[in-house]
């Protein structure tokens, strides 16, 4: 199997447990992946959906047995904890195995540029609307899953690859927008009272790379919706990377091969 290598792999919002986690996209990105550091930037188990019905297929078993044998295999893994799997976040400072937890980390890449890395949810306050308005859209973003679950299932039963229709309505509601704002706002100005180069984060679901004057903030996305992550190459360079497109790309440059190959048996 040929596998890409990063020097850093940033994760967030995994929900594992979830009905809607994509697991399945998450195990094909990390076994064709080979990553010196790994961050889980929280909500990697739902704890919030299990404690309301456990769910825990096989594939999701997958993904932790994958991830805790990188940790074994010569991959630092970081887990830092977000609001669905907060229960973690006492354990900050200490290790699980091979495995360390922290509430925040500054990474430095291979450029040398020093990045805060945290969950996101420390910013609740300060975006927030209100209990109404955060329960209205609980509400909003559970309908918005379940038509993306039932999109998704026609398109890939007609042989379509997988799109988040949730994402693209998401990102057409001018609430939503405000509210993304907000939170890059403030994920940006805790970076620069900090004096650091950029922040890397998750929480909203809302994968991007935005250039605040000085500061950079990357959102990881999701797995949730998105299927993306932030990676860093050996030379020190961030990058979105959408895991359904990759997998799109890689299957017409199998396609192509394939047919060439033919052709040049045939002649």
């Amino acid at each position: 199997m040929n596998k890409t290598h990063y020097r850093t792999v940033w994760l967030s919002d995994i929900h594992l447990g979830s009905k809607d986690c994509k697991a399945e996209y998450l195990l094909d990105f990390l076994q064709h992946s080979d990553i010196d550091n790994l961050y889980l930037v929280g909500d990697i188990v739902d704890m919030w959906a299990m404690s309301r019905q456990f769910r825990w297929p096989d594939c999701h078993n997958k993904v932790l047995h994958h991830i805790i044998s990188l940790s074994y295999s010569g991959t630092n893994v970081m887990y830092l904890p977000g609001n669905h799997d907060e229960p973690l976040q006492k354990y900050d400072g200490m290790d699980f195995g091979q495995v360390k937890i922290k509430r925040q980390h500054i990474h430095t890449t291979a450029q040398g540029k020093s990045l805060l890395l945290l969950h996101g949810d420390q910013f609740d306050q300060e975006v927030c609307f209100g209990a109404i308005h955060a329960w209205i859209g609980d509400k909003a973003y559970d309908l918005l899953l379940f038509i993306n679950r039932w999109y998704n299932w026609l398109r890939i039963r007609s042989g379509g690859d997988y799109w988040s229709l949730a994402g693209y309505i998401k990102s057409h509601i001018r609430g939503a927008n405000i509210a993304i704002q907000r939170y890059r706002n403030a994920c940006c100005q805790r970076a620069r009272e900090m004096k650091l180069d950029g922040i890397v984060c998750g929480h909203i679901h809302h994968p991007e790379i935005y250039h605040d004057n000085d500061i950079t903030y990357l959102n990881n996305g999701d797995w949730i919706e998105n299927c993306t992550a932030i990676v860093e190459s050996h030379q020190g360079d961030l990058s979105l990377l959408h895991w359904p497109h990759v997998k799109a790309k890689q299957h017409l440059v199998e396609i192509t091969n394939n047919r060439k190959a033919k052709n040049k048996r045939a002649a």
